[in-house]
């Protein structure tokens, strides 16, 4: 059945004034934005797909905070990423978050949508930064119970536990992400990652993925 992607953009835009009027409360909220949003995702991608091809499984996740619509209204633009695994090939789109802006999956919010055929899938590559932000914000924390400790004679050592956990998380639990990489690949193009790869859903992706790429003709 063919999904009204106008009444999905409708439908989103009609959650903002319930919210401002105070007939929804905020994480009901965030809960429908993010749910009609994904939907509205999904139909962008439905209608690019061929005749034959069907969604096998999905993923979304928010640059940076991994979480799709947690919170992200209250804060500055930021970029959601959804894939989608077919029987055929593997979808990414690309949409910048805006806090007060409802999302319209167009030019609006600079929506883009990439495709690619498991033929021209040449391996999938596991990578891992360390948080440096983080341990950053963990050392400031420190050096500041460390330059005022005769004022923060209670809160002192609580800030410097603070900021030592935040550089051991950041040091211990380094950031993960899968590049795929293709038999075309090159520094101009803008490879497909998979982040947050401990949920669930990116675990059904990147199983799948790894499934068809084994399935598949050798290149």
């Amino acid at each position: 059945m063919k999904i009204d992607i106008k009444e999905l953009r409708e439908k989103i835009a009609q959650l903002y004034p319930k919210r401002d009027r105070g007939d929804l409360t905020e994480k009901v909220f965030q809960k429908e934005v993010t749910l009609q949003t994904v939907a509205l995702y999904r139909a962008i991608v439905t209608e690019r797909i061929a005749e034959g091809e069907t969604i096998e499984c999905e993923h979304h996740t928010i640059w940076t905070h991994f979480r799709l619509m947690s919170s992200i209204l209250r804060e500055t633009a930021q970029q959601a990423i959804s894939l989608f695994l077919t029987n055929r090939r593997l979808y990414r789109l690309q949409s910048t978050i805006m806090p007060d802006q409802p999302p319209t999956a167009d030019s609006l919010d600079n929506t883009s949508v990439d495709e690619i055929s498991f033929d021209r899938i040449h391996s999938l590559k596991k990578k891992r930064q360390i948080r440096v932000g983080e341990m950053l914000v963990g050392a400031g924390f420190c050096g500041i119970a460390l330059i005022f400790y005769n004022w923060l004679e209670i809160t002192g050592p609580v800030l410097v536990g603070l900021g030592t956990l935040g550089v051991l998380h950041g040091l211990i639990l380094p950031t993960r992400w899968i590049e795929v990489v293709t038999v075309d690949s090159s520094p101009a193009i803008n490879p497909i990652l998979i982040y947050a790869i401990r949920k669930k859903s990116a675990k059904k992706l990147v199983r799948g993925l790894r499934e068809k790429l084994r399935n598949s003709c050798p290149r």
